[in-house]
């Protein structure tokens, strides 16, 4: 027989999960929590008995943790101990991943409040948080403790980072990655491929085999600027500098009109750009925009042109079927000046738009495609 025994209920806190949903990525995290609870329950055992030098043999045998269920209020993963019992007699080794559950748990309560990690969890056991959140996205947090609204344990981007320095042995962190860059060259012999990131540093990382025909266009079209787009694993070091590519998930060539790309090259300006004037972009402002901008833009429409602008700001522009249209950025104030002309009529039309809201976006999606579809 066995017994479904409640053991946590953690709570995804973001976009992603406002729907109650939990994307399968997220389930790599949940794999690696049931790895890091079995070895730290072993570690609680050894502690409260010091002369055993290591748990006994099948220490965890007849136990799981399992996911049983997602509940509502974002998304609830409902996590349960699975475990044999003999007869009347519960599993003897239940106290120990209970214990071992609240360890992890004080552990990122104390990196989220900046208080000593190693008190609550050995240095040794913290090299598993390099599995264990990387799959949370800014904005997003693992709650190990909701129900405990003044310490809810947030395992976020930051409290993951510092939870993995906080260990001395270790050099470098990895974390996923989006990048965009050119691929200047691959070596054969390795079976690995260099990339050039815009705007950062070049380095190197396997070929994957879905993926050569990609790279091999990159390489040839390096010279005339071909760039791809990038998605994997990065190791960083604890300077939080990319030093090389752990995997790679997804390569593909980039439109040359990218959005993201070209505000990438225009961080490279500096002040007097223009013939001795012409302010330089805010890079924040640029950081802003392209997040913003990749977020809300419909992959269906056109792209636009991007030019800098004198006043330190950026420019969009559309020349479609009949129609010049534009919008000029304020990269401060996070607003634009939307501005169309139809050729044929000389119909102009200006207006101050904001730049904010998914609503904002939408309603400027809205007039690209019916400006788009030659209506009028």
């Amino acid at each position: 027989m066995s017994d479904l025994i409640p053991f946590m209920k953690p709570r995804l806190d973001g976009k992603r999960f406002e729907k109650h949903s939990i994307p399968l990525e997220m389930f790599r995290d949940l794999a690696v929590l049931e790895e890091m609870v079995i070895e730290v329950a072993k570690w609680r055992f050894r502690k409260q008995h010091p002369e055993r030098s290591r748990a006994p043999r099948g220490f965890a045998d007849g136990i799981s943790i399992d996911l049983t269920g997602v509940d509502e209020g974002s998304a609830i993963p409902l996590i349960a101990l699975l475990a044999a019992n003999s007869g009347l007699f519960p599993h003897s080794n239940l106290e120990y991943f209970e214990q071992a559950r609240d360890s992890i748990v004080a552990a990122v309560s104390a990196a989220e409040n900046d208080e000593p990690i190693t008190d609550k969890l050995p240095e040794e056991f913290l090299p598993y948080f390099d599995r264990l959140g990387r799959s949370l996205r800014d904005g997003e947090a693992f709650e190990f403790a909701p129900e405990n609204t003044a310490r809810p344990a947030r395992l976020t981007k930051s409290t993951r980072r510092k939870l993995l320095l906080a260990s001395p042995t270790v050099e470098e962190v990895t974390d996923e990655v989006t990048l965009r860059g050119s691929i200047p060259g691959i070596q054969q012999e390795k079976k690995t491929f260099d990339l050039h990131v815009l705007n950062g540093p070049t380095v190197s990382g396997v070929i994957p085999e879905f993926h050569r025909k990609e790279i091999l266009e990159a390489v040839t079209g390096y010279e005339n600027g071909v760039r791809v787009l990038l998605k994997g694993v990065g190791r960083f070091n604890r300077n939080s500098r990319l030093v090389s590519l752990d995997s790679v998930e997804d390569i593909n060539i980039l439109d040359p009109l990218d959005v993201p790309a070209r505000l990438a090259d225009l961080k490279s300006l500096k002040d007097g750009w223009l013939d001795g004037k012409g302010l330089a972009p805010v890079i924040v402002g640029l950081d802003w925009f392209a997040k913003t901008f990749e977020a809300n833009f419909p992959d269906d429409l056109p792209l636009p042109f991007v030019y800098p602008t004198a006043e330190g700001g950026i420019q969009l522009e559309w020349s479609l079927d009949g129609q010049e249209l534009s919008l000029e950025v304020d990269l401060n104030l996070h607003s634009g000046i939307w501005h169309s002309l139809n050729l044929q009529t000389q119909q102009d039309e200006s207006k101050v738009i904001t730049l904010e809201g998914e609503g904002d976006w939408k309603q400027l999606s809205m007039e690209i495609r019916r400006l788009a579809g030659g209506q009028q």
